[in-house]
């Protein structure tokens, strides 16, 4: 391979594996699957680029961008793993974070459990100063300065690495959480610090406290993982700045993530998405469902006209996390997934899973249960040889034994009746799991279009689309990567939001624009720093709206060069009401808060170079499968995808396989390859 001073490497870190695409202007793709190295993910981003760097003969020189996604902080959340943190706030206001919302999500559960992050701070690590901010921003108790000194050196002397600031109405007047901030720079310079108005400035006490609570809890860890990878980086001769995905599925530089790392928790599934979202554009459709099948988790997202559907709150480990993402929804359901008996004799699939280390039984690394791609071999699904592209050998005899022994004896059942019910209970609750995302937006999903990506989701999509009766299916040419694929395709993007409580009557456009310009102002800023230009820069504005006395708000797109931009924003919210609400009312509407996004232009698209088949026959051979409507295993061809030309058509049952995933196309299905490689399936 050429040396090229457009190199672009987009690395993805999975459950299971690390992928990696290596995108290079004018010339077909590299891809690269290595395991994850769950301790450290780092170590495998950095033993993947030593791989490229031999291997493919790139100089680190020539590398022009190197794009992240991340589950680190995700992962610090869902394992306990994050900073020993302190929380300081208003007097009277310590128990916020334990009191909460009165919601339960499990109403039935015999032993309830805390419904609120109790974790994230103990009640003696919750230090309590006397101020006061009105509900106009006026102050009506100053700060205590000497006491917030003390509770700052009492919650060191704790070991905290990092305290979250969260004061009463500090978003209407932030006077106080920056003078404590300065406090802790004072006194404790390796302190880190969270400040809630500049985490989450909008109402709502126990929400802002929480994910205010969550960025000091993530800081520490995020910031010293991306300081190590930053430094391999720079060790390894790349010069090119470290970019990292969002939630809300734009890049920004890793400095600035490590300033808001509460933004990175669907940093790794929201690649997917825009991975995905640029696929089906491509191939000419808009209305779409992403489903990501990994090794550990499956990821379901709505594309709705083109565009991922954006949510102001996402929910982390059952917390409200009040920061806008992609609306994914996530399943503990992937290849790694183990099959169990609950004590009531009920058979399960997941959310635990086998992940990388052991791995399933078939891996040969000590792992002992029946997972999702056991099942898989022995369903004649996955060619043991040619699993990631031959890079991990499966051991055929030791799935035969997992599925036997911890499935099919227990449950008095053959071998292959075992096999086939562990893929039936996972695709029915991955099913679920794409009605529930859609259906409760009031979307249907027979009228979009699922896109399979993953390692696994290939293999498991025809059986979805069934399931859901959906009619049409997409495999983009490299699923197995498409996460790493689509950071790469992602734009840079910023967004700031601030607090604007205002009734809609009376409102002028003037009051709107002066608060739009200093967000603008900052967001300037931090695209500048990115390294882009007004002209490069794409402003969108969007009002958070309610009707006067609810409790919960929508966002509204705003276009303030509209003839009449307010009257135009309240017939939208009208709309959006009625499409969410199912009702709407022309009664009274209030101002909540403003946001805006500076989003880059020229952010690419997934094509590549023109497609073409590397020639030869594209039959490998057959083989034999049990298919869930047949008692009897089946012999279907097997295709090598990189060798199907341009409008080859074919009809299932076929297995087509390919270094990165598997694509298993059930009766009833018919294929045709599009123009760019896109496989395109119809029922």
């Amino acid at each position: 391979m050429q040396a090229q001073s457009d190199i672009e490497i987009g690395v993805d870190i999975g459950g299971t594996f690390t992928d990696v695409v290596c995108h290079r202007a004018g010339l077909p793709s590299r891809i690269l699957k290595i395991p994850t190295t769950s301790d450290d993910p780092s170590i495998a981003v950095l033993k993947s680029l030593e791989i490229m760097l031999k291997t493919w003969g790139i100089r680190p020189q020539d590398i022009a961008r190197f794009v992240h996604g991340t589950t680190i902080a995700t992962n610090a959340v869902i394992e306990r793993k994050g900073a020993r943190i302190g929380v300081i706030t208003t007097a009277g206001f310590k128990d916020v974070l334990e009191i909460g919302r009165m919601i339960r999500e499990e109403m039935y559960r015999v032993i309830l459990e805390a419904a609120t992050p109790v974790f994230l701070a103990s009640g003696h690590l919750r230090k309590e100063i006397r101020e006061r901010v009105s509900a106009d921003g006026t102050v009506v108790t100053p700060l205590d300065e000497p006491a917030a000194a003390r509770a700052i050196d009492e919650l060191v002397e704790e070991g905290v690495e990092a305290i979250a600031v969260c004061f009463l109405f500090s978003f209407l007047n932030p006077a106080h959480e920056n003078c404590v901030r300065a406090l802790i720079a004072k006194n404790h310079p390796k302190i880190m610090v969270s400040v809630s108005h500049e985490v989450d400035p909008a109402f709502r006490e126990y929400e802002r406290t929480v994910v205010t609570a969550f960025d000091a809890f993530v800081k520490p860890l995020v910031d010293r993982y991306l300081e190590h990878l930053e430094g391999g980086l720079v060790g390894a001769g790349v010069k090119a700045r470290l970019q990292i995905m969002q939630s809300r599925g734009g890049l920004s530089a890793a400095k600035v993530a490590r300033q808001r790392p509460v933004r990175l928790f669907l940093s790794g599934p929201a690649g997917g998405v825009i991975g995905g979202s640029m696929a089906g554009l491509t191939a000419g459709y808009e209305d779409l469902i992403t489903v990501d099948i990994g090794g550990t988790s499956c990821d379901i997202a709505v594309v709705n006209k083109g565009r991922p559907i954006i949510r102001a709150e996402g929910i982390i480990e059952g917390y409200p996390v009040r920061v806008p993402m992609i609306d994914i929804h996530t399943l503990g359901a992937g290849g790694g997934s183990i099959a169990w008996q609950d004590r009531a004799g009920g058979f399960r699939v997941g959310p635990q899973s086998a992940g990388a280390e052991p791995g399933p039984a078939c891996y040969g690394r000590g792992g002992k249960e029946a997972t999702v791609t056991d099942a898989s071999v022995v369903l004649g699904y996955i060619n043991p040889d040619y699993f990631a592209g031959g890079s991990v050998r499966l051991h055929r005899e030791l799935a035969f034994e997992a599925v036997r022994t911890r499935v099919a004896e227990p449950l008095g059942l053959t071998l292959e009746e075992a096999a086939l019910g562990i893929h039936r209970v996972l695709n029915t609750q991955m099913s679920e799991g794409i009605r529930l995302t859609t259906i409760r937006q009031g979307l249907d999903p027979r009228k979009f279009t699922l896109v399979a990506l993953g390692g696994a989701g290939p293999l498991h999509v025809t059986a979805l689309a069934n399931n859901l009766a959906v009619g049409r299916i997409l495999i983009p040419r490299h699923p197995g990567v498409l996460s790493a694929r689509g950071l790469l395709a992602a734009p840079i993007e910023h967004e700031l939001s601030m607090a604007f409580p205002r009734p809609y009557d009376g409102l002028s456009v003037k009051d709107v624009r002066r608060a739009l310009d200093g967000l603008d102002k900052e967001c300037a800023k931090l695209t500048a720093f990115e390294g882009l230009g007004p002209d490069e820069v794409e402003i969108r504005y969007y009002v958070d709206m309610c009707h006067t006395g609810q409790s919960y708000h929508l966002e509204i797109p705003l276009d303030l060069e509209a003839p009449d931009p307010l009257g135009e924003l309240y017939k939208e919210f009208v709309a959006a009401h009625d499409r969410v609400h199912g009702y709407s009312t022309e009664s009274p509407a209030s101002i909540v808060n403003l946001r805006t996004t500076h989003r880059s232009r020229n952010h690419q698209s997934l094509a590549e170079v023109d497609y073409r088949a590397t020639g030869g026959d594209p039959l490998k051979g057959t083989r034999k499968i049990l298919l869930p409507e047949r008692r009897a295993a089946r012999e279907v061809p097997v295709y090598d995808r990189e060798a199907m030309p341009v409008d080859m058509t074919f009809e299932g049952p076929v297995i087509v396989e390919q270094i990165d995933t598997t694509t298993l196309i059930q009766t009833g299905w018919r294929c045709r390859v599009l123009a760019d490689g896109t496989l395109l399936l119809t029922a």
